[in-house]
């Protein structure tokens, strides 16, 4: 009895402490897109693509994603060549949105020319005519410019390069927080791309300003130090002493080679550093500019295939709604055992609470070690096991049962019960276990939320009923709720009594 007693303090205490120290260290479980909102993108890469490109352009877009602020980010491959990106809580969509579609090659270029005059930039010139009868008639047409001429492949509506190669010269934009054109540079040819960078980290300098440092592979560092050198020829103010760092064919920034820089030698040593200035906004461009160098290439262009947002209201909601689904089954399956089983329905309650507070510690350290994240169906897989559980207490007690129909005195008959019992809970679990692990392997997205938490609350179920069950209802069976009374195990089986010789 004293070992038994000393089994279920021991769960309890784990149960329950546990639960009181995720609660209090604030590591309950991180909720999923649905149940908090967010955003939801589907991008596609060209038919044909190699999955192992594939793999690793999804492993430098976490990276990237995760550097620009956005939490948990579920990113998973599905189907041939799709990618589902799954942003839970983003505050700031369109940067997170700029950081996916970020995809095309980094590169370093000289600037020939800088500030065009674009017809995207192009002011309107207004023109006042007085009329006879001392009227003023008023049009507007555009200025003329006096932007050099752009050769084939330049778009004429906008002056800006169609397509833009990174290996010839184009006439590319710089954009503003609005995705305003603020600026258009012509830049030549690439002197360098993303693969010759290895390091990129933004610093607040002991100077009062923010700073990216670079630092170069050997052969990005004689390709950077030519390219800084042909600008440093170039005196200041110059726009071809300007050096274009170009990501899809858009300006990200375009630094000016420093005064200090020897115009017969260039910057060597494989390390540079862009200063940007001091300020909030310049701690922003710099963290941002550092996560573009660092992340900026990927192995293969994406197209948005779908964005689809959940706001914090829906996410809520639905979340409402799975907590009232789980509550509400909860208290079905605890009347139905009381009702009809007697004591052996409190047992269940109890267990029931065991089992609920370690599925939350198991998710809640899952969420803090593994980044999981609770989604919809990952609650609806919860709800499930919710069955899968009372029934695990139905064959437990129905075998007591049959066991008392038999004949056998109550405490043979718990004891060989659950041992009849627990062989057809084991076989039915590992049933759901492996349908679990099948579920993991070959879905996707939420899919594998629901199979994750399946798997865990059918393992835990095998556990509450050998540690808790087992010996919860061997204690009642040796005190007086086992022999005695309509609310006892006895009168849960009919008021059957042992068959004596």
């Amino acid at each position: 009895m004293g070992r038994r007693l000393t089994a279920l303090a021991i769960v309890a205490l784990l149960a329950y402490g546990g639960v009181a120290a995720i609660v209090a260290t604030g590591s309950t479980p991180q909720l999923g897109l649905d149940l908090k909102g967010g955003t939801s993108v589907i991008l596609r890469a060209p038919e044909g693509t190699d999955p192992d490109v594939l793999a690793k352009a999804v492993e430098i877009m976490r990276s990237r994603i995760e550097a620009f602020g956005v939490q948990e980010p579920e990113i998973a491959i599905t189907g041939s060549n799709g990618v589902l990106v799954q942003l839970p809580g983003v505050t700031d969509r369109a940067r997170a949105l700029q950081a996916i579609g970020q995809t095309g090659v980094l590169s370093f270029r000289p600037v020939l020319e800088s500030d065009i005059v674009s017809p995207l930039l192009r002011p309107a010139a207004t023109t006042t005519t007085t009329v006879g009868d001392g009227t003023e008639s008023t049009t507007t047409s555009e200025a003329p410019t006096t932007t050099t001429t752009l050769p084939p492949g330049i778009d004429p509506e906008t002056g800006l390069t169609i397509e833009d190669n990174p290996d010839a010269e184009a006439w590319l934009p710089e954009y503003d927080d609005q995705g305003n054109v603020v600026s258009v540079f012509h830049v030549g040819p690439a002197a360098l791309k993303g693969a010759d960078l290895t390091e990129a980290l933004a610093t607040f300098e002991q100077t009062g300003q923010w700073v990216v440092n670079l630092r170069l592979t050997d052969e990005g560092a004689r390709k950077f130090q030519e390219i800084t050198r042909q600008a440093a020829q170039y005196p200041l103010g110059d726009p071809r002493r300007q050096i274009a760092i170009v990501l899809d064919g858009k300006v990200i920034s375009a630094p000016q080679v420093s005064e200090n820089v020897d115009p017969n030698v260039g910057i060597a040593g494989g390390s540079a550093v862009i200063t940007l200035g001091a300020g909030e906004n310049q701690q922003v461009e710099a963290q941002d500019l550092a996560v573009v160098l660092r992340y900026g290439s990927l192995p293969v262009a994406f197209e948005r295939d779908q964005v689809q947002s959940v706001s914090a209201t829906l996410g809520s909601d639905s979340l409402r709604a799975g907590l009232v689904a789980g509550l509400g089954g909860l208290l079905l399956v605890a009347l139905y055992m009381m009702f009809y089983y007697r004591v052996l329905g409190v047992v269940t309650i109890f267990g029931l609470s065991i089992f609920g507070s370690l599925m939350l510690i198991v998710l809640g350290l899952l969420s803090v070690g593994a980044g999981l994240t609770l989604t919809l169906a990952g609650v609806t897989g919860i709800v499930v096991s919710i069955g899968i559980t009372a029934d695990s207490y139905i064959v437990y007690y129905e075998r007591i049962k049959e066991e008392l129909h038999r004949g056998r005195t109550l405490r043979a008959a718990v004891d060989e019960g659950f041992k009849r019992a627990f062989r057809t809970i084991l076989t039915a679990d590992t049933v759901s276990i492996l349908a679990a692990v099948l579920l993991w392997l070959l879905a996707v997205g939420p899919v594998k939320g629901f199979a994750l938490t399946l798997g865990i609350a059918t393992f835990l179920d095998v556990i509450v009923a050998y540690f808790f069950t087992r010996n919860a209802v061997a204690l009642l069976a040796l005190g007086a709720l086992g022999e005695g009374g309509l609310f006892s195990i006895r009168g849960a089986a009919g008021g059957v009594r042992e068959v004596t010789a």
